[in-house]
C-alpha cells in the first residue's frame, strides 16, 4: 500500500510530468488558432522558461553523459549528446531564443527591418538546430522520456505563431502607409494578397522548418554542409547522428547478489560452487546465475531496455551491497529477492531455447594464476 510520501511524489511527478506541459501545450494551441489569443506573452514565455527547466530536469535524469565519444563512462552514462569540441553551436540556440523574444514583445512598427530580419533568421535557423537534435537523442528515448518531444513541438509551434503575429503586423504597418498615401492606393490589391497568403502562414512556417530540417539530415548523413555543424553531430558516440566508436565503457564495482551469496548463511543461501568475476573468486549461488543469465537475456533481445535496467540496478544495487554486513541481512535480502527470482526464471523459460545452459555458465569458474 502506498504512504502518504510515495503519493505526494507521484502527485508531483504528474503535475511535472503531465499536467503542467498538457496544460501548457493546449493554451499554446488556442493562441496559434483564435483571432484573440489570451495572455500570450505570458503563456508563452512560461513555455520556454518552464518548459525548458522540465526539459533539463527530464534529461538529466534519463541520460547521464559523462564526456565526448573518446572518453571512457561507465556502463550506464552516455557520452556527450553534441561534441564538446563544437559547443559554440549552441550559441544558435540562444540567439534564436533572443530573436524569438524580441519578435515576441516587441511590435514590428518598433523594429528596424535588419533587427526584424536578423531575429527571423535567427529563430529559424534555432528550430532548425532542435529538430536535429529532437533525432539525434531519438535512438536512446523510451517511454516518459517522449515528453521530451512536447517540448520540441512546443517551440516549433511558438516559433511559428510569433513569426505569423510579426508578418500580421507588418502587413497592417505597410496597410497603414498605404492609407495615409493615396498615391499608393493600387497597391492595395496587393496587400490583400499577401494577406490572404498570411492566413495559412502558421502551416506554411511550419513545414518550412520541417523541410529544412530534412535538408540538414541529409546534408549530415552525406557529410555535407557547413563542418562544425555536422561534426557537433556526427563527433559523438550512443545517439543517432553518431560516427565515432567509443572505448570499452567502465563497470561499477559490487554487486549485492554476490554479496548475498557469499556472506548469508549456507543453509538459507545455499552456495553451490565457485566462480570468477572480473578475476576475482567469488561464491555463488542459484539465485546470483539466475539474475545474471536473465541480465545476460535483455541484453541480447533489448540492449536499449538493458541499459535502463542496468542503471537502476547500479544506481541502487551497489549502494545496497555496502550495507549487507551481516549474515541476517544477507539472509533477508535473499527472501526479499525470491519473488524476483522466479520471475526472472519464468522470463528465461519462457525466451530462452536452452535456460539451463545459459543459467549454469554464469560467473564460470576460472583457476586464479599463480
Amino acid at each position: 500500500m502506498l504512504n502518504t510520501s510515495d503519493l505526494f511524489v507521484m502527485l508531483i511527478i504528474g503535475i511535472m510530468g503531465f499536467v503542467i506541459p498538457g496544460t501548457l501545450s493546449l493554451w499554446n494551441i488556442y493562441n496559434c488558432l483564435s483571432e484573440k489569443p489570451k495572455w500570450e506573452k505570458f503563456i508563452s514565455s512560461t513555455t520556454v522558461w518552464v518548459g525548458g527547466m522540465f526539459y533539463l530536469m527530464l534529461f538529466g535524469v534519463s541520460f547521464e553523459t559523462a564526456g565526448d565519444w573518446n572518453e571512457q563512462v561507465t556502463i550506464v552514462q552516455y557520452h556527450y549528446s553534441i561534441s564538446s569540441k563544437y559547443g559554440l553551436i549552441s550559441l544558435i540556440v540562444f540567439l534564436g531564443f533572443v530573436g524569438y523574444f524580441v519578435l515576441l514583445f516587441v511590435k514590428a512598427d518598433k523594429l528596424s527591418p535588419l533587427i526584424s530580419a536578423l531575429s527571423i533568421s535567427f529563430l529559424v535557423l534555432m528550430n532548425v538546430f532542435q529538430i536535429v537534435y529532437a533525432i539525434q537523442i531519438l535512438k536512446n528515448v523510451d517511454g516518459l522520456e517522449y515528453l521530451l518531444y512536447i517540448y520540441h513541438a512546443n517551440i516549433l509551434l511558438l516559433s511559428a505563431r510569433v513569426i505569423h503575429k510579426h508578418m500580421k503586423e507588418e502587413l497592417e504597418v505597410f496597410r497603414n502607409r498605404i492609407s495615409a498615401n493615396a498615391e499608393h492606393q493600387k497597391f492595395n490589391w496587393f496587400y490583400n494578397k499577401v494577406d490572404s497568403i498570411s492566413k495559412y502562414s502558421i502551416f506554411v512556417f511550419v513545414i518550412f522548418f520541417i523541410v529544412i530540417a530534412l535538408i540538414e539530415i541529409v546534408f549530415v548523413l552525406l557529410g555535407q554542409g557547413l563542418d562544425a555543424p555536422i561534426k557537433a553531430f556526427t563527433e559523438t558516440a550512443d545517439w543517432t547522428f553518431s560516427k565515432q566508436i567509443p572505448p570499452p565503457p567502465l563497470e561499477h564495482d559490487g554487486h549485492y547478489l554476490c554479496t548475498v551469496a557469499a556472506g548469508g548463511h549456507t543453509n538459507v543461501v545455499k552456495p553451490i560452487r565457485l566462480g570468477t568475476r572480473r578475476n576475482e573468486t567469488i561464491v555463488v549461488n542459484r539465485q546470483l546465475c539466475i539474475a545474471n543469465a536473465f541480465e545476460e537475456l535483455i541484453q541480447d533481445k533489448t540492449p536499449r531496455f538493458h541499459k535502463k535496467i542496468r542503471g537502476a540496478y547500479d544506481k541502487y544495487g551497489y549502494p545496497l551491497s555496502r550495507k549487507i554486513t551481516t549474515p541476517l541481512r544477507a539472509d533477508f535480502i535473499y527472501f526479499l529477492m525470491k519473488p524476483l527470482e522466479w520471475m526472472f526464471l519464468l522470463v528465461l523459460y519462457l525466451f530462452d531455447l536452452r535456460p539451463e545452459q545459459r543459467i549454469a555458465r554464469q560467473y564460470a569458474y576460472i583457476e586464479p594464476k599463480k
